[in-house]
């Protein structure tokens, strides 16, 4: 008859239907996510930077940087001397007859130690008979202001101070949060107070682009300081690492060297993971040097030659002031 319904076989339809239904989302493959690509400063982080510059008299080096820059010496390995600069940032001196680098290699690199005493750093080197390489010459409205000197074998040393500027948005805050490191009184010819609160390490590059893009993409710098023809990126509190255009930097482009930059981190394991499986990157250390009782260590290099070494030290009795002065930096 007209609008009959058979209610029990409706029922069993729906009943299967529903059935098949919850059978098929539960057997249903779940959406394999993407994995979220390694960005490895946000995932293994760095503690401190420090650079390595290599000399043929170690000890008249150690001096200039101790007594006439008032650079605390931190650890003394004998062939090599780790001076505190900034409460992160380190230089060690190295032997360069015992170094990865000869010092007659050319010193394509230079080190801005950054401070507010800018004017007083400028009398008292001037009094010490440094050799300047470009004096002291502020002009109101530039972004920064400073001078370079030549320590006692060549390497350039500017003395550098970040002014508010827009170019220095991002920078100035972290600045403004950073201690300067005095040297200790009655230790050194620097006069009360005149400090540091930060390194820039400036390597000269022939392809920025391509070296900013290793740089970010690679090893996931953040840029902080946008100059054009030179890039900052911050590597720890109070370390800073640059890229300049070798057209227009104090230094051409050269195939050799005499300098390594250094990363400290605590994640040693996890960086040589990665860097080792990125094509992108030349790996010099074919494994971990774990043989050294004072730290573990590996070096790679960058694409245009650059060494750049990464370090974890160890509880050693010579790493004791090292070790130090390392957490102090991390407390600030």
């Amino acid at each position: 008859m007209p609008g009959y319904r058979n209610t029990s076989l409706a029922k069993s339809l729906c009943v299967g239907l529903m059935t098949l239904l919850f059978v098929a989302l539960t057997h249903a493959e779940t959406p394999q996510q993407e994995p979220k690509p390694v960005n490895p400063m946000r995932d293994f982080g760095m503690t401190a930077s420090n650079v390595f510059f290599y000399y043929a008299d170690l000890d008249r080096a150690t001096q200039f940087y101790t007594q006439t820059l008032g650079l605390p010496l931190v650890a003394d390995y004998g062939m090599a001397k780790i001076l505190r600069v900034a409460p992160t940032s380190s230089l060690t001196l190295v032997d360069g007859q015992k170094g990865m680098h000869r010092p007659e290699e050319p010193k394509t690199v230079a080190i801005a130690l950054v401070t507010e005493q800018l004017e007083g750093w400028w009398a008292y080197i001037q009094k010490q008979g440094v050799p300047i390489k470009f004096p002291f010459n502020p002009k109101e409205g530039r972004p920064h202001h400073g001078f370079v000197a030549i320590d006692p074998e060549g390497y350039f040393l500017e003395f550098e101070r970040f002014n508010v500027h827009e170019e220095n948005t991002k920078l100035m805050p972290v600045l403004n949060n950073t201690a300067t490191l005095y040297p200790e009184a009655g230790k050194s010819d620097v006069p009360p107070g005149l400090g540091f609160k930060a390194t820039v390490i400036w390597f000269y590059y022939k392809d920025m682009a391509g070296i900013q893009k290793f740089y970010e993409d690679v090893m996931g710098f953040d840029l902080i300081v946008d100059q054009g023809w030179a890039k900052i990126y911050p590597l720890s509190p109070s370390g800073y690492f640059g890229l300049v255009d070798e057209k227009r930097g104090m230094h051409k482009f050269t195939e050799q060297k005499a300098v390594t930059m250094s990363f400290l981190t605590d994640r040693i394991d996890d960086w040589y993971s990665y860097l080792s499986k990125n094509k992108a990157v030349k790996m010099r250390s074919q494994k971990m040097e774990e043989d050294n009782p004072r730290y573990r260590a590996f070096v790679g290099y960058d694409p245009e030659g650059y060494y750049l070494e990464f370090d974890v030290f160890r509880a050693h009795e010579d790493n004791t002031s090292l070790m130090e002065a390392l957490r102090a930096g991390m407390k600030k």
